[in-house]
C-alpha cells in the first residue's frame, strides 16, 4: 500500500461526500496502492453511513472525541507508507496526489535529510475575494515566522493541519500523534517533532480547499490571533496555549 487517507469525522454528514468524492477522483488508476479510511470520532449523526455509502472506504470507529484520538485511531489503521491527513471539511486541489508521489519518490541528495512530511496551505473556497487576500496575508506572515524559527533559531518546523503528509517510518519513529494535545496545536507539535527525524517541507505548491467555517463563526482576526499564539507557543514551550475549542458544523453552502 502506498498512500492512506486518513479523514477525522465528528458530525460531518454534510460535508464529508464532498471530500471523498475529490480524493476519489484523483485515485482512480491507482486501485490497490491507495485506501481511504473515515474515523467515526463519536458522531451522532449520520456520518458513518455516508462514509459506508462510498465503494473501499473503511470506517474506524474512535469514540474518545478528539482529533488526536482520531489521526491516531486513522494511523493506527492505516497500511500505506505515506499517510495523508486531511480534514472532512476539504477537498483536494488538481494534481494533489500526483505532487505528493513525486515529493516522495525524489531521489534524496547525498548529505540531505529523507522527507518526513510535506503540508501546504489552505484555501477557502467560501470566502469572499477580499477576505482570500486577508489570508494570503497571514500565510504569508506565517511562513516568515516559520522561516526564521526553523533556518535562524533552528526550532520546529511547520504543516498544516488537514493539509500534510507522512512518511510512516517517520511517525513511527516519533510515537505517533500527540495525544494530550486536543485541537490548536497538535499540527504544531507534529510538525515540531517530525522535524528531529527527517525533513518537514512547506510549500505554497501544495494547496487543499476547505472550508472556512471556522473562521467565519469565530472572526478572521480571532482565529489569526489563535493560531497564532498557539503556532508559537507550542514551539517553544511544546504544549499548546488554548486548551478548548468549539465544534462548529453547519451545512456547506453551494
Amino acid at each position: 500500500m502506498r498512500l492512506s487517507f486518513v479523514i477525522p469525522a465528528y458530525n460531518e454528514e454534510a460535508y464529508l461526500p464532498a471530500c471523498l468524492e475529490s480524493i476519489l477522483g484523483q485515485i482512480q488508476g491507482l486501485e490497490g496502492h491507495t485506501e481511504i479510511i473515515v474515523v467515526n470520532n463519536a458522531s451522532t449523526d449520520a456520518t458513518r453511513e455516508v462514509a459506508l455509502r462510498y465503494p473501499g472506504v473503511t470506517v474506524v470507529d474512535e469514540p474518545r472525541k478528539g482529533l488526536t484520538f482520531a489521526r491516531q485511531a486513522g494511523f493506527a489503521a492505516s497500511s500505506g507508507s505515506l499517510i495523508a491527513n486531511v480534514d472532512a471539511d476539504s477537498r483536494l486541489t488538481p494534481g494533489w496526489v500526483s505532487n505528493i508521489l513525486a515529493a516522495f519518490d525524489a531521489e534524496v541528495p547525498a548529505g540531505k535529510r529523507p522527507l518526513a512530511a510535506f503540508s501546504g496551505p489552505i484555501l477557502y473556497y467560501d470566502l469572499t475575494p477580499r477576505q482570500r487576500v486577508l489570508v494570503h496575508v497571514f500565510y504569508m506572515t506565517a511562513w516568515m515566522t516559520y522561516a526564521m524559527n526553523r533556518y535562524i533559531l533552528r526550532v520546529g518546523s511547520m504543516v498544516q493541519g488537514g493539509n500534510f503528509v507522512t512518511a510512516r517510518w517517520a511517525l513511527e519513529a516519533i510515537g505517533g500523534f500527540n495525544l494530550a494535545i486536543s485541537f490548536y496545536g497538535e499540527d504544531t507539535d507534529i510538525a515540531r517533532r517530525l522535524n528531529d527525524v527527517g525533513e518537514v517541507r512547506f510549500t505554497f505548491a501544495l494547496k487543499m480547499f476547505s472550508s472556512a467555517r471556522r473562521l467565519k463563526k469565530e472572526g478572521m482576526l480571532t482565529m489569526a490571533a489563535r493560531y497564532s499564539i498557539n503556532y508559537l507557543w507550542t514551539t517553544f514551550f511544546k504544549r499548546p496555549y488554548t486548551h478548548t475549542h468549539i465544534d462548529i458544523r453547519e451545512q456547506p453552502e453551494g
